[in-house]
């Protein structure tokens, strides 16, 4: 029997959760987890290394790396193919910061009104 998935720590919710090309291709959309989100964001935005990530996470650098690497052939497949892109789901759970940023990449720091607040 496999272990529990650990549940992946992530600074915000997203403040947009949905992505769409005006003429988006019929069919399912692309359903990005809130922890691929959050990986993207840190790797690619805020320029975290994937170690940093992965602390930043609270997962294994071999795990960001899969999740990375799951969101990216999402991203590509939906800007490829103009499918709509939804952030949903997952298995994550909402840093509570406790009045100080998480991390430095974390976007609570940066916004005076704070992100998670009306989003938890």
């Amino acid at each position: 029997m496999p272990r529990p998935a650990k549940k992946r720590h992530v600074c915000c919710l997203p403040l947009h959760d949905t992505f769409s090309p005006p003429c988006a291709a019929p069919g399912e959309p692309i359903r990005l987890t809130v922890e691929e989100y959050e990986a993207v964001r840190l790797i690619d935005l805020e320029q975290y290394t994937q170690e940093e990530c992965a602390g930043q996470m609270g997962v294994s650098r071999t795990t960001v790396q899969g999740i990375y690497d799951a969101a990216r052939r999402k991203i590509a497949d939906a800007l490829v193919n103009g499918k709509r892109l939804v952030i949903a789901g997952g298995h994550y759970v909402v840093c509570r910061h406790g009045g100080r940023p998480c991390g430095r990449g974390c976007r609570r720091a940066r916004e005076s009104a704070g992100c998670a607040d009306n989003r938890l």
